[in-house]
């Protein structure tokens, strides 16, 4: 990964530093409820016909829209279970599953965040919804990244969580662990939470072979690709995360105007994510407050 200046690494620290100031308010007003496992009542989930396959997608809340994307190898629980009702409090969540994920059927193609973001931009068009906030977590986070980049007038502000633009901004051991990964590594958590919505083995299989497979061959975004994104953007990150907080402090100087929150822990630790996440944490609360602060402020 190229080195940036010491002078960028400044600016975008002063970034950090004064957004997170500005979150601390919202921090005591918002995240007083704990552990919120439940749904709200107006609630609903549904599938549209969608590029060929039988998308998925639940709608929780009311308010301005967020898109929420879920991780690789993931489902909308797995990925937003302990901070999807915290934002549908606020706001209205409209949480989706990918191709071969979850409840979402698969076609004969592989996996790409191209086609993910036409999967997710023609999921709103048949909502009737031509503006939203997006908000995707790791592989969730490339195509959220692809969203801005091939569908602009779709996006009003984006959160971009735990994703890199690059090989080289993710740590080597990653890739090293990619390159002889098998089925038997991938976790438990996510084989049963799979098999609970669908018992089909060979539908587990094809999900994890097509996720392993386009990591395997994930293609650079270059600087002037992600210097194109021109909306509002919010980069998150873990400090032990996929990719070093450098790298995210990168894509946050590559994009005008983006800011940038790190928090303590690993891999989707900060959102309570199934694998990753901390019983009892309250990180994910914070996490909460801080992407709200952002998607609320007026630019």
């Amino acid at each position: 990964m190229k080195t940036i200046s010491k002078i960028q690494q400044a600016i975008c620290l002063i970034v950090i530093a004064s957004f997170m100031c500005a979150c601390g308010d919202t921090v005591s007003n918002k995240t007083s409820t704990q552990n919120i496992t439940t749904m709200k009542t107006d609630s609903i989930s549904e599938y549209k016909n969608v590029n060929g396959i039988k998308m998925y997608y639940e709608i929780h809340g009311k308010g301005m829209p967020l898109v929420s994307i879920h991780g690789g190898g993931s489902t909308i629980r797995t990925t937003f279970g302990r901070t999807l009702p915290l934002f549908a409090q606020h706001r209205q969540v409209i949480a989706v599953e990918l191709q071969g994920n979850g409840h979402t059927s698969d076609r004969d193609a592989p996996y790409s965040f191209e086609q993910d973001a036409a999967d997710v931009a023609e999921l709103l068009k048949q909502l009737g919804i031509k503006q939203v906030d997006f908000m995707g977590f790791s592989n969730g986070g490339h195509t959220t990244l692809q969203i801005a980049m091939s569908y602009p007038q779709l996006t009003r502000k984006i959160v971009v969580a735990s994703a890199f633009t690059k090989r080289e901004g993710a740590q080597p051991w990653f890739w090293n662990f990619m390159s002889k990964a098998s089925f038997k590594d991938m976790p438990q958590q996510y084989k049963d939470e799979f098999r609970s919505i669908n018992p089909d083995p060979q539908a587990l299989q094809n999900m994890h072979d097509k996720s392993l497979h386009r990591m395997q061959q994930f293609k650079d975004w270059s600087d002037d690709a992600i210097r194109a994104i021109k909306v509002p953007t919010l980069i998150i990150t873990g400090d032990a995360d996929v990719a070093p907080p450098e790298h995210a402090i990168e894509i946050t100087c590559l994009i005008h105007g983006a800011k940038l929150a790190v928090f303590p822990g690993g891999h989707g630790e900060y959102l309570g994510e199934l694998v990753n996440g901390k019983k009892g944490s309250k990180v994910p609360e914070l996490t909460v407050a801080v992407v709200e602060e952002f998607l609320d402020a007026k630019e």
